[in-house]
């Protein structure tokens, strides 16, 4: 069951991603792209603990899935408050 939850936070982070960077190519807004980003990122650490927790669970990558979130929400810190219109 876990697994399913996993994926299913993965698939949707990576769903939003897509949203959001087709709505940024339509509108060139500079919120969505940073949003855009972020949630590449989140994606990126679902996956992680996918892996983390199924594949390799004898390998620790918690300071990789950490590592990566908070590069991801510095990524929209940065768009919201130095890229804002």
């Amino acid at each position: 069951m876990a697994s399913i939850v996993y994926g299913l936070c993965a698939l949707t982070a990576l769903a939003c991603a897509v949203l959001l960077l087709r709505a940024y190519r339509a509108t060139q807004s500079p919120i969505l792209w940073w949003s855009g980003l972020c949630f590449c990122g989140l994606m990126a650490s679902n996956v992680i603990l996918v892996v983390d927790k199924l594949v390799v669970p004898t390998v620790d990558l918690l300071p990789l899935r950490l590592a990566t979130t908070l590069l991801s929400m510095g990524l929209l810190l940065y768009g919201l408050v130095n890229r804002s219109e």
